[in-house]
């Protein structure tokens, strides 16, 4: 009776092979929500978001170059960590408000300064000196023409903040057609895997919640009762877990019922 006290406590046994062959018996079942949804996930993607361009602009990093009597201080444009430093500050100074409402009014877009600011990313390009600025939206042109806005206001606004400090434009932005967002790809494969990992979850927490007596391994595992005997399997369905009877007769299962 050591089986069935153990039952009767606070412990719960988990089978983990029987969850693993009630995922495998319904795997036809996981398949079909994991193309469902990601067949959601492709029709997201490409038809409810909009799609995304991006154009860019590379400007040039000059050094500042103060001098005291007869000595010169500079900053080396070819000191990697000195240009990466320059970029950053250049582009604190390009996501300041005052900058970013420079840019909406001489490109004459319908944009607030925070909402311009999450469309424009910086960075050095290749790790130099050279600053790219990449635009982000719906429409190439418009996202062309923020970029070239940047090109002419940065420079001034830089050159107002930091005494000798300038920059050149290296190449101007030019309308890109070639979308860069939403992904559907990315989209179709979250939505699989979603579907999947749902669809699994919930047949897991069906096997976790399942009492019913599936064969006379069961009872010998579960509780501590001799097998007196079984129903055979009078119509030889052998493809089903169990058997079982009712009032109206036999039905399908595997090796019958224990009892």
């Amino acid at each position: 009776m050591d089986n069935q006290e153990k039952n009767n406590g606070e412990y719960y046994t988990i089978d983990v092979l029987h969850i693993v062959k009630s995922l495998w018996r319904r795997a036809w079942l996981i398949i079909i929500c994991g193309l469902l949804t990601a067949v959601i996930g492709f029709l997201i993607s490409a038809f409810a978001i909009a799609p995304t361009y991006s154009s860019y602009v590379k400007l040039y990093v000059n050094n500042k170059s103060d001098s005291l009597g007869n000595m010169n201080f500079s900053i080396s444009s070819s000191d990697l960590t000195a240009a990466q430093a320059l970029v950053k500050t250049y582009g604190d100074i390009l996501e300041s408000r005052s900058t970013l409402e420079r840019v909406i009014e001489k490109s004459e877009v319908d944009y607030t300064w925070k909402e311009l600011s999450n469309m424009i990313v910086y960075a050095p390009s290749n790790n130099t000196e050279i600053m790219k600025v990449t635009v982000t939206c719906e429409d190439p042109y418009e996202a062309s023409k923020i970029a070239n806005t940047i090109a002419e206001v940065l420079p001034v606004r830089i050159s107002e903040i930091i005494e000798g400090a300038t920059m050149e434009i290296v190449e101007p932005a030019i309308p890109d057609k070639q979308k860069v967002g939403p992904s559907i790809a990315k989209y179709t494969m979250l939505g699989l895997m979603l579907g999947i990992f749902v669809c699994a979850a919930v047949l897991t927490v069906v096997a976790l919640l399942d009492d019913t007596i599936h064969d006379e391994e069961h009872i010998l595992k579960t509780y501590d009762y001799p097998i007196l005997g079984k129903v055979p399997d009078l119509l030889n369905t052998g493809n089903r877990a169990y058997a079982y009877y009712s009032h109206k007769g036999p039905r399908s299962g595997n090796s019958g019922r224990g009892i």
